[in-house]
């Protein structure tokens, strides 16, 4: 199947899709990829679409231009001033970041198929909150990340404490915020929060590569698997996680995918997973 490019809606979000693989780009290289109201738009849009239609099988969110993602615009904000005209009120931005939240890093967190964040450079801020909220991450070499939220006054935002609580503890998540260090490619390895690290002229053959083998697996035991570690993740205790456990275990016992798995393994072939 050849690449199909998907309608975002605007400039600043790309996509396309290829044998179940839809592919994301943050497009705003002029500035690292900083968030605009279009670039989340036509994230939120495509997010929704790929989790909806049912032969997208993985996703891939990655930045154009050799960064991944700065976070909010800090230049835009520091000349948009504060003043002039009736705008929002208070309530009414609250929600509205609200809704972008939900419908970007919780949608990917939420989406019960495998998300992967490819950083070819720099995530901050919120970008790296983006980066977070994907199930598994790989790494340019010469990619890093930092929070960045102290240097510019922000507590953070998209979910970043949420992730990386979970990913490297309460200790040094707040460590990793309150300084806003810059944390290398091979650091974020060390630390849990990548999973890989590739040299930078690589990282998009072995991104489609991990795409491709994620695609071709069990979509409906992905599913259950990454609903119950979200549970987990979630406060749920040990029993709730042992029966949820139990339920979805034995409803994948029952899927043709189970049954074409057990096969193929007394064949000593691969499986061919349909998602049912």
């Amino acid at each position: 199947m050849a690449k199909e490019a998907i309608e975002t809606g605007t400039e600043d979000t790309l996509a396309y899709e290829d044998d179940g693989i839809v592919v994301i780009t943050l497009n705003r290289p002029q500035a690292r990829n900083a968030m605009s109201g279009d670039m989340n738009a036509g994230l939120e849009k495509t997010l929704d679409y790929a989790e909806r239609a049912g032969h997208v099988r993985a996703i891939v969110l990655t930045g154009a231009g050799g960064a991944f993602c700065a976070g909010g615009d800090v230049k835009g904000m520091a000349g948009g001033g504060g003043g002039g005209g009736a705008g929002p009120s208070l309530d009414e931005r609250i929600h509205t970041q609200r809704l972008n939240q939900r419908n970007t890093a919780g949608r990917m967190y939420l989406m019960p198929k495998p998300v992967i964040a490819s950083l070819p450079g720099p995530a901050a801020g919120a970008g790296l909150s983006l980066a977070l909220a994907a199930d598994l991450r790989i790494m340019a070499d010469t990619a890093f990340i930092t929070s960045a939220f102290a240097r510019v006054g922000f507590s953070g935002d998209y979910g970043g404490s949420f992730f990386l609580s979970h990913l490297v503890g309460s200790g040094k998540a707040k460590e990793l915020y309150f300084l806003s260090d810059r944390v290398s490619a091979e650091e974020c390895l060390r630390l849990g929060i990548a999973n890989q690290v590739v040299p930078a002229a690589e990282l998009e053959e072995a991104t489609i590569a991990l795409a491709r083998r994620l695609a071709s697996g069990p979509p409906v035991a992905y599913r259950y698997m990454k609903e119950n570690f979200n549970r987990a993740a979630m406060g749920a205790d040990v029993i709730e996680c042992l029966d949820l456990e139990a339920t979805h275990h034995v409803h994948a016992g029952l899927t043709e995918d189970h049954r074409e798995a057990a096969k193929a393994f007394v064949e000593k072939r691969e499986p061919t997973f349909v998602g049912r």
